[in-house]
C-alpha cells in the first residue's frame, strides 16, 4: 500500500484555550474537506501531570499533582502541512510541553 497524504493531527488543551486553538489549526490550513473548513472533532476528558524541576507550567506547580478539563482536539490535514499545522497549534497553546499526535490516515481513494 502507498504512503497515505493524509494524517489525523490529535491535541490536547485545557477547555479555556480550546477555540484559539482550533482557529490556528484552522488558520493554518487543517479540517478542510470538500467546501468545508474548520472541521474538527473534539471529546473532553482530564488531563493529569506533575511539572518538575525545571518546568515553568501555566496550570499548576512544580512537584504537585494536577488535574485539569481538556478538550482533544482531532483534525485532518494534508501530510505535506503536517508540520507546520503542529506548528501553529503549538504557538496558540498555552502549555509549555502541548501534548499531541500525529496519525497517518488512508482516504478511499487511496485504498
Amino acid at each position: 500500500m502507498a504512503e497515505s497524504t493524509w494524517v489525523q493531527i490529535s491535541i490536547y488543551v485545557p477547555m479555556g484555550n480550546a477555540e484559539d486553538v482550533r482557529r490556528a489549526l484552522d488558520q493554518a490550513g487543517a479540517g478542510r474537506l470538500g467546501n468545508y473548513r474548520g472541521a474538527s472533532w473534539s471529546t473532553t476528558g482530564v488531563g493529569r501531570f506533575t511539572p518538575m524541576e525545571g518546568a515553568q507550567p501555566t496550570i499548576g506547580a512544580v512537584g504537585v499533582p494536577s488535574d485539569v478539563p481538556e478538550h482533544k482536539i482531532e483534525v485532518l490535514a494534508p501530510r505535506e502541512i503536517a508540520r507546520s499545522v503542529i506548528e501553529a497549534a503549538i504557538a496558540a497553546h498555552p502549555y509549555e510541553e502541548p501534548a499531541y499526535y500525529v496519525t497517518e490516515v488512508f482516504m478511499a481513494d487511496e485504498l
